[in-house]
């Protein structure tokens, strides 16, 4: 059956609610393209940035990105230490002392919800929040494992294992929690992605009843705004690519997957799948088909766009039910480097 071409991936939303690391810049400088489709997208609806990183504060991530050339506020950056302070404040009294694991995104964040703060667990603190920060390492570790000893609560930011620097890939606060959590036996409460309080947040402040999520990362951004009921879009100048695209289980699978911002506003290629009289099937995206048949996938022609390659390889896998561990799947797709 050959689907309708679809509409541009932005078309008729609300909001656009944008990941960091990633989509907009990878360390100081932004990814080709994202400023100017961002600020094209600001023209015909709100956007908003929200991001797991919780060693800045809303006002120096807004700063950052005005000196790239994009118009924000602080009221516009959606952060993970706002999310995992309000999950906080479920869990302690107000006004309770915090040992802060972390950066000054999380200290303006505490202080401003009236929490005092304190980097020591000798102060008998209510509660533990860590956050990634660059500076954090064993002393800071140590510390929070001393106070979670004795049985208080702990709130992490997020999950992200890595972070994509100017350098490359580095650990992220994941790694980070892990370590705790190894010496202290249990996991804390998240609030960043992939958890739906951070898209709470994002949705109460934009007023977005329709928006659309555009992440790089599959496991916190795709993973996140599904669970929120939010159309999503995987971009692929970041961490996850091709391989991670196609391996992506039904909670993490993408509405959209897109090589660069600028894609935002070009109608989205129909998709043609055609299953025949055996149940193999056929997917057809622009030039590019792919037939998969059982645990079979294979290129039957490359067409000319690695991208439209990626998206029927990916229609057709995840139309199977099937996970990527159990497929044979053909090499040129698992080896695709699709660039803007």
């Amino acid at each position: 059956m050959r689907a309708a071409r679809q509409a541009a991936p932005l078309e008729g939303r609300d909001a656009l609610l944008l990941d960091l690391d990633g989509v907009v810049y990878q360390g100081p400088g932004a990814i080709p393209y994202a400023v100017q489709s961002i600020v094209r997208a600001g023209e015909s609806v709100r956007v908003g940035y929200i991001t797991n990183n919780a060693s800045r504060t809303d006002e120096q991530v807004a700063a950052h990105l005005r000196e790239l050339g994009l118009p924000v506020r602080a009221a516009d950056i959606v952060t993970s230490p706002q999310a995992a302070v309000r999950v906080l404040a479920t869990l302690v009294d107000p006004g309770s002392r915090i040992l802060v694991v972390g950066g000054d995104g999380l200290v303006v964040e505490l202080e401003a919800a009236g929490f005092v703060v304190t980097r020591s667990a000798d102060d008998s603190p209510a509660a533990v929040i860590q956050g990634f920060a660059p500076h954090v390492g064993w002393e800071h570790l140590a510390e929070a494992s001393f106070a979670l000893h004795t049985g208080i609560p702990w709130v992490a930011t997020n999950t992200d294992w890595t972070i994509p620097v100017a350098r490359g890939v580095a650990p992220g606060n994941g790694t980070l929690v892990s370590a705790v959590h190894l010496a202290v036996g249990r996991l804390p409460v998240f609030a960043g992605k992939p958890e739906t309080a951070i898209f709470e947040v994002a949705s109460e402040r934009f007023g977005a009843q329709n928006p659309l999520v555009v992440g790089d990362r599959l496991d916190t951004d795709i993973l996140g705004g599904k669970r929120a009921g939010m159309a999503t879009a995987i971009v692929l100048t970041g961490i996850d690519r091709a391989k991670q695209v196609l391996a992506a289980p039904p909670t993490m699978q993408p509405d959209f997957i897109i090589g660069d911002l600028r894609e935002l506003f070009e109608p989205y290629p129909a998709v043609e799948h055609v299953v025949d009289a055996e149940g193999a099937r056929t997917v057809t995206v622009g030039k590019a088909v792919v037939r998969m048949r059982g645990h079979v996938v294979r290129v039957v022609k490359p067409g000319k766009s690695d991208l439209d390659l990626l998206r029927a390889a990916a229609a057709a896998i995840y139309a199977s039910g099937l996970q990527i561990y159990g497929l044979d799947v053909d090499e040129r797709l698992m080896a695709l480097a699709v660039s803007s």
